[in-house]
């Protein structure tokens, strides 16, 4: 019991300091706060036990790349990573897609881009699929601006302070944010049947998943997205953030929906839709390799 009270405390304590951190981050300029948090992370993350999981999968993934050039690939995935923590006090204030009392937007997206938005916006339920690239968050709030109503499947932080905080940032300028856990899928399931988009990451390892190749390599990935699409017959799209050469600003990019293999009865295959998502996810990384989050164990 004593040691439970003290780990409590403790993950308390570390909960209040992040929260501190996230008001003071707020209240300082967003793209330089970014600046010196990619600049840290940048030398410091290569002396952190993370580094030797990105350099392994970095190495695997592209076995025609010399030492140097993985190490570079890395250098870029630690500063994205550090911006990642700085943008994160600012989601809610982010520029979209047109300017704002001459503010130019931090975020662009293409007409191709935008039209799809405006004609998902009059149609039905879609699914939406986005990876842990450049700014992840941004996928989201894309849809949000364009005025999808969307439910957004999350993994909330273990300590309460910490999640309610971030909550409160991201209720503004997202969805409804749909915790993950033993009632999500029926929470999303009925979020489609009231005529609701759903958006959700899907290229983390689950150990509950089925097999896909990625990088040609084998790893498990969530089915939930491709259960889905065949329940309800819904397309699936992608959406993309890319990171610009200047650090701050980002571009957005939204997919045509995928075309999903099907079974012998005509219904949408889960296995086969679920690869090709993580193809397309996989396209993206090749792009912008130093945008991926290559630290986390995806192939076990």
């Amino acid at each position: 019991m004593a040691f439970l009270r003290a780990r409590t405390a403790v993950r308390t304590g570390a909960g209040w300091t992040a929260v501190g951190l996230l008001r003071a981050l707020r209240l300082a300029d967003r793209k330089r706060s970014a600046n010196m948090a990619g600049a840290f992370m940048r030398r410091m993350g290569p002396w952190l036990p993370e580094h030797r999981v990105g350099r392994a999968n970095v190495a695997a993934a592209f076995p025609d790349k010399t030492d140097a050039e993985i190490e570079q690939i890395l250098a870029g995935v630690w500063e994205n990573l550090g911006r990642v923590a700085a943008e994160f006090a600012h989601l809610d204030k982010l520029v979209l897609h047109e300017p704002v009392d001459d503010k130019p937007p931090d975020v662009t997206f293409d007409d191709a881009t935008i039209a799809r938005y405006h004609a998902i916006r009059a149609g039905g339920p879609t699914l939406f699929f986005t990876a842990h690239l450049a700014n992840w968050e941004i996928a989201a709030i894309s849809a949000h601006k364009f005025g999808l109503n969307t439910h957004i499947l999350f993994r909330p932080p273990n300590v309460a302070v910490i999640r309610d905080a971030i909550l409160k940032i991201r209720a503004n300028c997202m969805g409804v944010l749909v915790p993950s856990g033993f009632a999500a899928p029926s929470r999303l399931a009925n979020a489609i049947e009231h005529g609701t988009h759903v958006g959700m990451l899907a290229d983390q390892h689950d150990w509950r998943g089925i097999d896909v190749t990625f990088f040609g390599r084998t790893c498990n990935v969530n089915t939930l997205l491709g259960r889905l699409a065949r329940q309800y017959e819904c397309p699936i799209r992608g959406v993309r953030v890319i990171r610009e050469a200047d650090g701050n600003t980002f571009r957005s990019e939204l997919t045509e929906p995928l075309i999903l293999p099907r079974d012998a009865d005509g219904r949408i295959d889960v296995r086969g839709s679920m690869q090709a998502v993580t193809a397309v996810i996989e396209g993206w990384v090749r792009e912008h390799p130093e945008q991926w989050l290559w630290l986390h164990r995806r192939w076990r």
